[in-house]
């Protein structure tokens, strides 16, 4: 199973979508288009988890799709 993941750039300026923790593959301004385009992914690679972290680094929540 695929793991993407959104998680905030330095000081949350930017946005990052992630797959399996490594560079990213995306880098975003908002937080919306980045849970949009991690969604996005996240679906047409299934099975996959998004895992979604907030502005401190703190995990948030975890979608998974099958």
């Amino acid at each position: 199973m695929k793991e993407f993941t959104i998680e905030p750039g330095q000081h949350a300026a930017t946005w990052m979508v992630k797959l399996e923790g490594v560079a990213p593959e995306k880098i975003f301004d908002k937080y919306d288009e980045a849970m949009e385009a991690g969604k996005k992914m996240a679906e047409q690679n299934k099975p996959s988890k998004l895992i979604i972290y907030n502005e401190n680094k703190e995990k948030e929540d975890v979608l998974t799709f099958k």
